[in-house]
């Protein structure tokens, strides 16, 4: 029995004793008559990057512009995938220019709107994120309709500093003016809820089974109805998510960092989920949840959160730092916090350039899995100690299914509205929209020409 004669349908699910897992794209998936004519098309998604306290300036633009242009210094890390990502120069969002500190331009990162001043409940943000918008078209094709995620847990109490409730530097994503998306900040949790996604119930996960080997048996009855480019593709898959489940186990159970045979672990011994110790392993994982998530098309819409707002998580793991992100984000022109701020931010580079790269690695359709998403990076600041709305620091990766030109440096004219942006990528996404917020029109510029 060959693949063409049963072909699979899109949301089928390796299922298991309460488990339940997505596959990744394959060519079973398409229907025969594209896949004879080669159009077979796999679904686009679309990732939010929030990195928080801005950048140094001097350190983030890179030289020239076009297809001609040359990497900056905290931007080098992008280099090998340099012909998938478009950096954009001198968007902005107007509304974020009112109010003090952070929390109007991390709250409005993905609205475009101003909040209302509030130490209290009463939070409004005026608007809903593009990410939100997005789910509220097209999350019904998933099991999630979007997947929020983050390090560090809602901050409460008030910043008295400038009179606003800190909950709203904890968050991007807004199903509407009033309703903050809640943003898991623990891996294993992600990790289950992607297979509770598919109505798996993943209990045995807490009894010290492993989820994967739940769903193998029905894995290999389905391998065995896949041909050879597929049956690779499952195999791929099935590793990577078993390399990322021992990872988990490792960071739940100190104890396990040093390794062992199998066999010696009691994996009922592993006590209750815990955050990882390392902030570095903590975003990796995170980042890798994205990776699963949009392989297995269990949601195509995620947004991370590297940090809250004003977020001062210590820095000394990195060689050369020796403080805390936002204390140093106040650098007043000093040469030494200047330094190690682009440090960190560098950092935070680096991270970005890993998701592109897990997702440049693992073929879909036509292409790969970034060749089908685009994943923006940026900040709701461009310098931290100004607290500069203007020219944020912004990258776009990935190229949306073919929708979008790649491989540039966009220079757009001074405090062009990032909502144009918005507008772009949600007409790349297949959602369009004839304005999003301040938006005046779609940025021609990163549109791949039809």
């Amino acid at each position: 029995m060959s693949r063409h004669d049963f072909p699979i349908s899109r949301r089928t699910l390796l299922r298991g004793a309460g488990a339940a897992l997505a596959l990744p794209w394959l060519e079973a998936m398409a229907p025969r008559a594209a896949l004879a004519s080669g159009t077979a098309s796999a679904p686009v998604r679309m990732a939010f990057l929030f990195m928080p306290n801005g950048v140094h300036p001097k350190f983030w633009t890179p030289e020239g512009t076009g297809s001609d242009f040359s990497l900056s210094p905290t931007l080098e890390p992008l280099a090998d995938v340099r012909d998938q990502i478009t950096v954009l120069t001198n968007l902005w969002h107007r509304n974020s220019n009112t109010g003090d500190g952070h929390y109007v331009k991390t709250s409005g990162f993905l609205t475009g709107t101003t909040i209302n001043k509030t130490v209290g409940i009463a939070i409004n943000c005026n608007g809903t994120s593009v990410d939100q918008l997005a789910a509220q078209r097209v999350g019904g094709a998933t099991p999630l309709p979007s997947l929020e995620l983050g390090t560090e847990p809602v901050s409460s109490g008030v910043d008295t500093n400038v009179g606003y409730t800190r909950v709203y530097g904890s968050h991007i994503a807004w199903r509407g003016p009033t309703q903050p998306l809640a943003k898991e900040i623990n891996p294993r949790l992600v990790y289950e809820r992607l297979f509770r996604a598919g109505k798996g119930s993943a209990d045995a996960a807490r009894e010290g089974r492993p989820l994967l080997d739940l769903v193998l048996d029905d894995a290999r009855r389905l391998r065995e109805q896949l041909g050879t480019t597929d049956r690779q593709k499952m195999d791929e898959y099935l590793e990577s998510v078993r390399a990322l489940e021992q990872r988990l186990e490792r960071a739940d159970s100190p104890e396990m960092n040093a390794w062992q045979p199998r066999a010696e672990l009691n994996p009922k011994a592993r006590p209750a989920e815990t955050i990882p110790e390392s902030h570095a392993e903590h975003v990796r994982l995170m980042l890798d949840m994205i990776v699963l998530a949009f392989q297995s098309d269990t949601t195509r819409i995620c947004t991370f959160m590297f940090g809250n707002s004003v977020s001062n998580k210590n820095f000394s793991f990195l060689d050369g730092v020796s403080g805390a992100h936002h204390s140093l984000s106040h650098h007043q022109n000093e040469e030494d916090k200047l330094r190690q701020y682009q440090l960190i931010n560098r950092w935070h580079v680096e991270q970005y350039a890993y998701l592109l790269r897990r997702l440049s690695e693992i073929p879909e359709g036509n292409g790969t899995l970034l060749d089908n998403s685009m994943v923006l990076f940026g900040s709701g600041l461009r310098d931290g100690n100004r607290h500069d709305p203007h020219n944020l620091p912004l990258v776009l990766g990935g190229r949306a299914g073919g929708r979008l030109q790649t491989g540039q440096h966009v220079v757009c004219g001074k405090d062009t509205p990032m909502s144009n942006l918005f507008v772009s990528m949600l007409d790349a996404f297949g959602s369009p929209v004839d304005q999003f917020a301040d938006s005046t029109g779609p940025l021609k510029e990163i549109l791949a020409s039809s």
